[in-house]
């Protein structure tokens, strides 16, 4: 497991959305084995797709303060110039479980309140089956720290660093929340926000309708 600090992570009302995931959303499932779609649109505020650009997208596990990436998914995607990633999700990444969310990491992009660090959007949790690996203890501390440290239900840009890129080779982040806001998909639930708004919002996205379909779910949040 590699593990890199992620020193900011700014979340916000996902109604602010860029990368809105529209599949998966919380209501999807994914098999182990199985070939995948992932599909998003532009939400609608800034920063927009194009401005969002190449980006790397994963499958994560984790909370607003620490992430683990389990599989990377496209090394690099203009998300501005196709819509939708077909991928065969590793079974050995974990277990069956509805802790997982797909992260989006602009290349390009920086955050606008950190200009450190990379924007970020999220998908919504959802869940994952026909599955045949385990979380090991870092990664069900991470989630067990939802309680204290939720992740927002949508796609979310954010600041933070990005953890080594591999397939099957959990890669560790950390964060620590800001009170600058970022851009949210309107397709997660936020934890900040009420629940009646998140299920609306949900409900919108399709019921994750575009996940743009895919932490922050993290409930990715």
């Amino acid at each position: 497991m590699f593990a890199a600090p992620l020193v900011l992570l700014a979340l916000s009302a996902q109604a602010f959305a860029t990368v809105f995931t529209t599949s998966p959303v919380a209501s999807s499932t994914f098999s182990g084995g199985q070939e995948a779609t992932i599909t998003w649109m532009d939400g609608g505020s800034a920063p927009t797709l194009q401005d969002f650009g190449p980006a790397i997208v994963s499958i994560y596990v984790g909370n607003a303060q620490q992430q683990t990436r389990l599989q990377t998914i496209a090394p690099s995607v203009d998300v501005s110039q196709t819509s939708t990633i077909k991928f065969t999700p590793d079974p050995s990444i974990g277990p069956n479980s509805a802790e997982y969310f797909i992260r989006f990491e602009s290349l390009n992009l920086k955050d606008a309140n950190a200009p450190q660090f990379p924007a970020l959007a999220f998908s919504a949790k959802f869940n994952m089956n026909n599955m045949s690996g385990q979380f090991n203890s870092s990664v069900q501390a991470q989630i067990a720290g939802q309680s204290t440290a939720p992740l927002v239900g949508a796609t979310s840009a954010a600041s933070a660093s990005a953890g080594a890129s591999s397939t099957g080779t959990p890669a560790s982040t950390t964060a620590k929340s800001s009170s600058a806001s970022a851009t949210a998909s309107k397709s997660g639930t936020s934890a900040s926000a009420s629940a009646t708004q998140n299920a609306a919002l949900g409900v919108k996205a399709g019921w994750f309708g575009v996940a743009v379909s895919a932490l922050i779910g993290v409930t990715m949040f």
